[in-house]
């Protein structure tokens, strides 16, 4: 889920504070924590989840409406080639096709999901992000930002998605694009995408500075800092 970090004006001003508290409190609390890592990755459930067959849908209240004729993404930072794309330009790019699962830091799991889109692979092929950039940071419409390390934003099923089982993103999932990190958690996989930062520098977003893990690896259980 996608909620973003904000000033006053912007999305803490805005969202409901008592879930915001609520979250810090879960955090605090270490709630939902298994501490069954040892064997994790001999189930292909992470410790602590909870199998759903239909897709959640989790926000604060906020599902920016973002048309595909405005939607731009602009790759920054630490590139060669900064650009922005628009949708069609997005389009027009080499497409991949993933299946992967969900992973939600607040219990539930989805499994085969299947996405297209362009692979996080082929971004970095034509931006060429510097030796120095070993941070990604996701910025989205809302105004929410995460950070993963440059690392797992190579590995080769994390996509920047424009659809969901054959069906473009409904709005309340994100669309028209957001990105999908599936081996971490899925606050990770940032809705609404309008900017992705390569940057010497760690940038923790959101949930990060609200009591969540900086790495949020769901087989270690790095739910909360």
């Amino acid at each position: 889920m996608s909620e973003d970090s904000g000033e006053s004006g912007g999305l803490i001003g805005r969202i409901k504070e008592k879930l915001i508290r609520s979250k810090q409190k879960t955090a605090a609390e270490g709630r939902h924590i298994t501490g069954r890592t040892d064997s994790a990755h001999a189930r292909r459930l992470p410790p602590g989840q909870n199998l759903v067959k239909k897709w959640p849908v989790l926000d604060l209240g906020i599902q920016p409406d973002v048309p595909k004729a405005e939607w731009k993404l602009h790759v920054h930072g630490l590139v060669a080639n900064q650009v922005t794309w628009s949708f069609d330009d997005f389009m027009a790019l080499p497409q991949s096709r993933f299946k992967s699962d969900i992973h939600c830091v607040t219990t539930w799991s989805l499994y085969d999901n299947r996405w297209d889109g362009v692979s996080a692979r082929t971004i970095m092929d034509l931006v060429q992000p510097s030796a120095e950039a070993r941070h990604v940071i996701f910025h989205s419409y809302d105004g929410y930002t995460t950070n993963i390390r440059r690392e797992v934003f190579e590995e080769p099923d994390v996509i920047v998605a424009h659809s969901w089982e054959g069906k473009p993103l409904t709005r309340e999932h994100g669309g028209p694009v957001r990105a999908v990190v599936p081996q971490w958690y899925f606050w990770k996989s940032a809705k609404w995408l309008q900017k992705i930062e390569f940057s010497d520098v760690d940038k923790p977003g959101f949930w990060e500075q609200n009591g969540y893990h900086n790495e949020a690896d769901p087989w270690k259980e790095e739910r909360y800092s």
